[in-house]
């Protein structure tokens, strides 16, 4: 199971796996303070895209589209979430206040599309 959780809340151990999916470390937090597996910059949306969307609900959905162009050129980045979540639970954790329009959201999404549905390998 894949699932958000902010950088302010207090880790689970339900969370499984933990990976902070922010392009820039969370403003005020301590690094010994947040107990991630791995700061996985490269999954977040480049800083671009970031400074573009600046957490516009009405950018929302066109923010989802170049969100998931850009993890679609990037999937190596994804492989540590994946090979995470098919050994037990995975907290992709985040520091934005918007809980509904934050790039986590998406990246969940795009992730359980690629458990439920893995790329096929070719017959050789």
């Amino acid at each position: 199971m894949i699932k958000l959780t902010r950088v302010y809340e207090p880790a689970s151990s339900a969370d499984g796996a933990r990976y902070l999916v922010e392009r820039l470390w969370p403003r005020g937090m301590k690094k010994t303070a947040l107990r991630i597996d791995a700061w996985l910059k490269d999954v977040a949306p480049s800083t671009t895209l970031r400074r573009w969307f600046n957490h516009d609900p009405k950018k929302w959905e066109e923010f989802q589209r170049r969100y998931r162009r850009e993890l679609n050129a990037n999937p190596d980045a994804l492989r540590p979430i994946l090979k995470a979540a098919q050994r037990g639970n995975v907290a992709l954790v985040y520091s934005s206040h918007d809980a509904e329009h934050n790039n986590a959201v998406v990246l969940k999404e795009y992730l359980e599309e690629k458990k439920s549905h893995p790329p096929r390998k070719s017959a050789a």
